[in-house]
């Protein structure tokens, strides 16, 4: 009786184990809300989510990749070289006569399709040539770069319509204070109204794709067949799945959302930047770990690599809103990085024997 009461105690500790990361979120936030004045507040978490969606989409790309035991360190220059794309396309097509509107939506559509090449050139690479994905992306990290740097011609693409601007900037919901709510526009109101603020553009556009992918891993075949490579590559094989195909997809995928992500940046800050996404490849490596996926491949999902992204974006807006220098997160997400890997390994996740 007693052993059993024991064995109880001690599941209960590995299942709050488990949860460590949402723990750490939960004391990242009263620390902040403590320390960093201001931090507690609606426009605060919106800006977390408005500068987060980046790395949102950055670490969901990368997790698929992951969970198929390999990595994508081409992600964060494909996502420049989609700002860039994005931003002349833009540009050229509103100066040929088009409206804003038509021009923006044929500049995103044209720059998604591109940024599926580099995908397509990665996964080939990867799973008919048995190229190493590390050489494979890294070799294309340099080849998206140069690209990217020829395109720019050392000049930021310019002359964008303001309603890139308007899209980027603005937010989904708008309250009228006595009353009324607008939905993408903010309403014309008299003077000394309140108009409050909900939901930015693009943390709504990023949140649909991610639910959308979420989905897709979790109910449908091609998330089932994505965990079976990354558990047994051989057993998948042998189940019939081609494994070849899938990774070239898979690799596809993860320079789609790259994309994206290239395009939401150029929303926001209406210019393109060959290296806007070099800097997120370890915040999102990171966010899958802490999200608890295995590097080896087999495990993961999408909605606790966000709440590892989460951590991330949330620690770095608490240490800007407290004035302390933002390369200092990368100190402290090494060390989270560091601390996610052995507390996984002390807080291992159920086999099904047990």
């Amino acid at each position: 009786m007693q052993s059993l009461a024991k064995r109880d105690r001690i599941d209960m500790l590995l299942k709050i184990g488990r949860q460590w990361a949402l723990i750490f979120l939960v004391a990242e936030l009263v620390f902040f809300s403590l320390m960093a004045r201001g931090f507690l507040s609606l426009n605060a978490f919106q800006i977390i989510f408005f500068f987060g969606t980046a790395i949102f989409l950055m670490a969901t790309a990368e997790l698929f990749v992951i969970i198929t035991g390999g990595i994508d360190l081409s992600a964060g220059y494909v996502m420049g070289l989609a700002t860039i794309v994005s931003a002349k396309l833009i540009a050229a097509f509103y100066q040929s006569g088009m409206d804003s509107l038509s021009s923006i939506i044929l500049g995103i559509i044209i720059t998604l399709v591109i940024g599926l090449i580099p995908g397509l050139i990665n996964g080939f690479l990867i799973s008919h040539l048995k190229v190493p994905p590390f050489i494979a992306t890294f070799s294309m990290l340099g080849i998206c770069h140069g690209v990217s740097e020829l395109l720019i011609s050392e000049k930021a693409a310019k002359n964008l319509p303001l309603l890139a601007n308007e899209i980027g900037n603005g937010n989904f919901i708008y309250f009228v204070n006595g009353g009324g709510i607008s939905f993408f526009s903010r309403p014309e109101v008299p003077r000394g109204v309140k108009v409050y603020e909900f939901l930015p553009n693009v943390v709504f556009i990023s949140f649909v794709f991610i639910a959308v992918f979420a989905f897709i891993l979790a109910r449908t075949k091609f998330g089932q067949h994505t965990y079976a490579i990354g558990g047994n590559k051989d057993a998948a094989i042998r189940s019939g799945i081609n494994v070849n195909r899938h990774i070239v997809k898979i690799y596809m995928l993860s320079s789609f959302l790259a994309s994206l992500a290239g395009v939401l940046y150029v929303l926001k800050y209406v210019t393109g930047k060959a290296d806007a996404g070099a800097s997120l490849l370890l915040d999102s490596i990171a966010a899958v770990v802490i999200g608890g996926a295995s590097l080896y491949g087999g495990k993961g999902t999408v909605w606790r690599t966000i709440l590892g992204a989460l951590i991330i974006a949330v620690l770095e807006t608490g240490l800007r809103i407290m004035g302390i220098p933002t390369f200092d997160k990368y100190i402290i997400v090494g060390v989270i990085l560091i601390s996610a890997v052995l507390i996984d390994q002390f807080f291992p996740e159920p086999t099904y024997e047990e």
